[in-house]
């Protein structure tokens, strides 16, 4: 967006990478919120949801004509006037407030305890919250049509489906494969990597190496047997090889988008996706990968059984040339052209008056 863009400011509610990643964003310092002050936030966030909300409007928007929110939480929640354009770059309302509130409550051990009953209100004032600062937003663009479903479900609002761009320069094919299965992720209950680790476990005979780190990190490296190499965080070196000479890469979550399973199939590699989410609309069944239909332990084990019983040839060729239809260059063209096209509309309209 800002390679499209690159005169932006660039607004975020905190920023404690101490400029680690100020090269990402060509040298741009972030303009944060109040709650940068508070030097603990990174541990207790999820605690400070209600203050997220204030946080974001307390932005001033006033000095531009265009603002784009990049959005899955609270960042359209930012405050514009009728003659300010702001285009919402949504990958999704509020997950954890809508339709997988009760999967929250269960994942975070809440839906049973005192606490839960305190989650709940303030998940119905965040569900009131981000409806009401949908109206804010212009225009909508959806990450995938999955998400163009859930805001017409949430907002009621119509929106245009431009995919996230994947770096198919950098994941490319490699030399060879494998004996192993690959998944790699932030170590979050959602994410359901540790259902995949169990599945290993009926799978003593099948290698599988799990890159990632995160909240469940220890519970996931404790409960791997030795047939499953739990690597923590990797460069993205040493994740590249692994994408490359894994034999299939396994993905179990219900994904907005999902951007890594792409990465895998730049390098060539099948993957063996829950086909629910973004995933019908990244993973070719029976051409790039296989589906499953349930987050379950036998149905992970179904997949990986159907995979190596499969006369089909998962042809690394094929399989990126359809990663290629994800390239950040297909992402600038149609992101900077929608922008701009519905920029000249907000001109006329201006000029016309109506």
């Amino acid at each position: 967006m800002l390679k499209e863009f690159p005169n932006s400011d660039l607004y975020c509610l905190v920023d404690f990478s101490d400029g680690r990643f100020r090269s990402h964003f060509f040298g741009k310092k972030f303009q944060t919120s109040f709650l940068q002050k508070f030097r603990f936030f990174p541990k207790i966030y999820q605690y400070l949801f209600p203050l997220m909300q204030i946080a974001v409007e307390q932005f001033d928007m006033g000095g531009y004509d265009l603002v784009i929110s990049n959005s899955h939480s609270v960042a359209k929640g930012l405050i514009t006037g009728p003659d300010q354009l702001h285009i919402s770059y949504c990958y999704t309302p509020m997950r954890y407030a809508w339709d997988l509130q009760h999967q929250y409550l269960r994942e975070q051990h809440m839906n049973r305890k005192p606490s839960g009953i305190l989650a709940r209100m303030i998940l119905h004032r965040a569900r009131i919250w981000d409806l009401r600062t949908s109206n804010g937003v212009d225009h909508f663009i959806a990450c995938s049509d999955y998400i163009r479903r859930r805001i017409w479900k949430v907002y009621r609002r119509d929106s245009e489906v431009i995919y996230p761009g994947v770096d198919t320069d950098y994941f490319t094919i490699g030399s060879g494969k494998g004996n192993f299965y690959l998944t790699s992720s932030r170590l979050v209950p959602y994410k359901k990597i540790a259902l995949i680790v169990e599945a290993f476990k009926y799978m003593p005979d099948r290698r599988l190496v799990v890159i990632g780190t995160g909240p469940q990190y220890k519970y996931v490296l404790r409960n791997a047997g030795p047939n499953v190499s739990v690597l923590g965080f990797q460069s993205d070196e040493v994740l590249l090889a692994y994408m490359q000479s894994a034999k299939a890469f396994i993905f179990a979550a219900e994904e907005d988008f999902g951007i890594t399973p792409l990465e895998a199939q730049a390098c060539g590699t099948p993957v063996l996706a829950f086909g629910r989410g973004g995933a019908p609309e990244t993973v070719i069944d029976g051409v790039t990968g296989l589906h499953f239909w349930s987050q379950t332990v036998d149905s992970i084990c179904d997949v990986i059984g159907r995979f190596e019983a499969s006369d089909q040839i998962f042809d690394p060729e094929v399989i990126r040339q359809h990663a290629l239809k994800f390239s950040i260059a297909r992402f600038r063209s149609e992101f900077g052209s929608h922008v701009r096209k519905l920029w000249r509309a907000h001109c006329d309209m201006a000029i016309s008056g109506s």
